[in-house]
């Protein structure tokens, strides 16, 4: 549906466009005075994208598609993708923008990539991008003051919209009392996936299994993919796979292929508390997965979870470990009443206030103007 009341249109080049964050920008409102309209991603290689076709590597971010496709939108607005792209890359991306007067939307999900052991390449990249942006946002109050201190640029903070969808949240939203009022099963989940590069799931297992076995019905449930559990697999890890076979039996091991969508929520919704084995990172859509579905988590220290959203921190990152505050964690965890999980209306709401706040800040990207103030609301 095209803009109501007389807004004109802006075409967004979105890198990307299909992805779940990307998509829950838009107004979940039909009859919204919404003048945004955000590209579909191209095929990558250049084409036309069949229906469920992957959008990673991005065809946008190619200097060759800007000067192809230039007269089809009027800015374009950066989120992922950029990973394995040198910075000479990016910089003939911006130039190619610039020659042909589309301004860059930046916003800054990862100021440390945690896919990348080695920081430097993604330092290099956002030395482009951010100085380049004729705005930049990102995801908390504490992402944005480190890219003030890096970058001396001032971000808008833009909070992460609901990953579930809202008669999802819907169908499993419920009272979750402490589990120590409750009694029974406490259940902690580390799921290891494919064991990108920001995990260290091994540091941490001995201190779960000692925390798990220090609550009443602790049981430690750890989930992983074949490629990295299975002998057979791409990635297998001789090492956690052979501490695995040997746990004790509160731990409930599960190898599988990837979850489908359905899949991981209700695995998120089981849980009692999710941890996150992350060492470095900076934003966590998993962490607003568990949000969505009202699981508590368990946060490491590094990047800037506990600012988007309510977690039990425990001290973890690149130098540090501290296994007493994750033993803490857990039992905090399993002495509290969880937070409650955003109802959907709240969680619609906003996603309006984030669809207006992006229309503004593309009519502030193309008239040079800076009229928007942060969106709250964790």
């Amino acid at each position: 549906m095209g803009p109501r009341r007389g807004r004109p249109e802006i075409r967004v080049a979105s890198v990307p466009a299909g992805h779940v964050y990307v998509r829950h920008l838009s107004s979940p409102d039909l009859d919204l005075d919404d003048p945004v309209r955000r590209l579909a991603d191209p095929a990558p290689g250049g084409g036309p994208a069949a229906a469920g076709q992957p959008w990673w590597p991005p065809a946008m971010l190619d200097p060759a598609w800007v000067e192809r496709s230039h007269g089809s939108f009027d800015l374009m607005h950066v989120h992922f993708g950029f990973d394995a792209l040198a910075p000479a890359q990016l910089t003939a991306l911006v130039e190619a923008l610039r020659t042909h007067g589309k301004p860059l939307v930046l916003t800054v999900h990862d100021l440390r990539n945690p896919h990348h052991l080695d920081r430097a390449l993604h330092d290099a990249q956002l030395d482009v991008l951010v100085p380049a942006a004729a705005v930049v946002a990102t995801l908390t109050e504490g992402a944005a003051a480190e890219v003030r201190r890096r970058w001396d640029r001032d971000a808008l903070v833009l909070p992460h919209p609901h990953v579930v969808e809202p008669t999802t949240m819907q169908r499993l939203a419920r009272h979750r009392p402490a589990p120590a009022e409750r009694g029974g099963e406490f259940r902690v989940g580390l799921h290891v996936k494919s064991l990108r590069a920001c995990m260290d799931p091994a540091t941490l297992l001995p201190t779960l299994l000692r925390a798990v076995q220090e609550v009443p019905g602790g049981v430690l449930q750890v989930d992983g993919h074949t490629d990295v559990l299975d002998p057979g697999g791409a990635r297998f890890d001789a090492d956690l796979a052979a501490w695995l076979a040997d746990a004790p039996d509160v731990v409930d091991v599960r190898v599988h292929d990837y979850f489908t969508d359905d899949e991981l929520v209700d695995y998120l919704a089981s849980l009692d508390l999710s941890v996150l084995p992350y060492r470095f990172g900076t934003h966590s859509g998993w962490l607003e997965l568990c949000r969505d579905v009202g699981t508590p988590v368990a946060a490491p220290s590094c990047g800037y979870y506990a600012d988007q959203g309510p977690v039990h921190a425990f001290t973890f990152d690149e130098q540090r470990f501290d296994a007493d505050s994750l033993v803490a964690a857990v039992r905090d965890a399993w002495a509290s009443t969880p937070t409650p999980a955003p109802t959907v209306a709240q969680r619609l709401a906003q996603r309006r206030q984030l669809a207006e706040a992006h229309a503004t800040v593309y009519t502030d990207a193309l008239t040079g103007a800076c009229s928007i103030a942060t969106v709250g609301g964790r």
